[in-house]
């Protein structure tokens, strides 16, 4: 077994039948931000399976703080990464 490094903060953005409509391109714009602000050994963006939260979709957690976000739209997210990150 090994060990990984893994960065302490991570964003899953569900990519479920419903928010997979637009996970790609949140996940992108994530990824983005945290580049763009070196980052990326911090925080990591990860697709998750279905949270069953299909009403508030698309839906992203924010982890350790366990901030769950529903109906995030990719013009949200550079203001969720500066609340949250920066």
């Amino acid at each position: 077994m090994k060990k990984i490094d893994a960065p302490k903060k991570v964003i899953f953005v569900c990519d479920g039948k419903k928010c997979g409509r637009y996970s790609d391109d949140i996940r992108n714009e994530f990824k983005s931000a945290i580049k763009e602000n070196g980052l990326k050994k911090e925080v990591t963006v990860v697709r998750m399976d279905c949270t069953d939260n299909c009403k508030s979709a698309p839906v992203i957690i924010i982890q350790p703080k366990n901030i769950w976000l529903g109906e995030v739209d990719e013009k949200n997210v550079r203001g969720i990464f500066k609340e949250y990150f920066l």
